[in-house]
């Protein structure tokens, strides 16, 4: 289908074509004086001139002398439209990538805002709050289990207090430096931003 998204000469020129290979203007046939085809379309002599000079040079159509324009093959009508929509399609495909590259860059901004809103509050909140317990469940094989918190050096290494551990269904409020952990374990504890993750890391890391 043309669209007029194009120069108007080729505008015009595509219409034309389009005509033909739909047998509505038909070979051999006489078409438009240029001077008839600039009103019909309410373009300049000039642009009318530029479309059957485009017509003229892909052979769809022949400019006779003192005969005017005759319509001279239906096929170079058809190939001409068919790569007028190639590289339509081509640059349609293109505007489309631009797009959805203009709008993951948009959502990506978004993303990072938000991201730096919830580190901030996060960090806020800490500081606010800094009894708030952290949670850490031992679901994961870990070299550290069997030993008691003492031996562990816990509170050195992660700056971790422990307040309690839950081991299956109870709950040791407080617990001593001889209280082990084992896996399934969940541990409740208090310290800085970042002790959630240098504690996991004490575990799980090797």
């Amino acid at each position: 289908m043309v669209t007029a998204k194009q120069p108007k000469y080729q505008y015009i020129a595509l219409l034309i074509a389009e005509k033909i290979t739909k047998n509505e203007l038909k070979v051999g046939q006489k078409i438009y004086a240029r001077s008839t085809l600039a009103t019909t379309f309410g373009v300049s002599a000039e642009t009318a001139r530029k479309s059957i000079s485009v017509l003229n040079d892909l052979g769809i159509v022949d400019s006779v002398h003192g005969s005017g324009v005759i319509i001279s093959s239906r096929q170079k009508a058809q190939e001409f439209l068919a790569q007028h929509q190639d590289v339509q399609s081509i640059q349609d495909l293109q505007g489309e990538i631009i797009q959805s590259v203009k709008k993951q860059q948009s959502e990506f901004i978004h993303f990072s805002s938000i991201l730096d809103q919830l580190v901030e509050q996060t960090g806020h909140f800490q500081k606010l709050n800094p009894l708030t317990p952290l949670e850490l469940e031992l679901n994961e094989p870990s070299e550290k289990y069997g030993k008691n918190l003492g031996e562990m050096n816990l509170w050195q290494n992660t700056g971790a207090t422990i307040v309690g551990i839950l081991k299956e269904d109870e709950l040791v409020v407080s617990p001593g430096p001889y209280a082990t952990l084992n896996q399934g374990d969940t541990i409740y504890f208090v310290g800085g931003a970042q002790t959630l993750q240098i504690t996991r890391n004490f575990f799980f890391v090797k």
